[in-house]
């Protein structure tokens, strides 16, 4: 299972440095390849460069550009829009929020691991 991980690579958008990086360290150990970004903008560089990008971790609260401009311009990218995306944030109103996001999962922080790698699995 560790080898067919390998071949995808998660991208985690994540603005709080601690956040980011145990995410980051955790889907690594997982067996995923792990880029990471602070916000929309360098999110959405990092797309738009790799092209080997499988899934977005994405926070919704960020500096610069957040998660819903994220994927507003994400989605208007034919060839990002496909690129699956988990919303995760620490406020409540959920439903709410991700229904401006379109069908797209959403965790509330803090998010259980399992269950992070759970939907990466059905999404990936």
């Amino acid at each position: 299972m560790g080898t067919e991980r390998r071949l995808k690579t998660i991208l985690v958008v994540e603005d709080d440095v601690d956040i980011r990086e145990m995410t980051t360290e955790l889907l690594r150990e997982a067996g995923y390849f792990v880029e990471a970004a602070a916000d929309g903008v360098e999110a959405l560089a990092c797309l738009r460069s790799s092209g080997a990008i499988s899934l977005v971790v994405l926070d919704l609260n960020m500096p610069r550009m957040n998660g819903f401009e994220f994927r507003e311009r994400q989605l208007a990218d034919p060839t990002l829009a496909p690129i699956p995306v988990i919303a995760v944030t620490a406020y409540g109103q959920l439903a709410e929020q991700v229904a401006r996001l379109g069908p797209v999962p959403c965790l509330k922080k803090p998010f259980d691991h399992d269950e992070l790698l759970a939907m990466i699995e059905r999404l990936t």
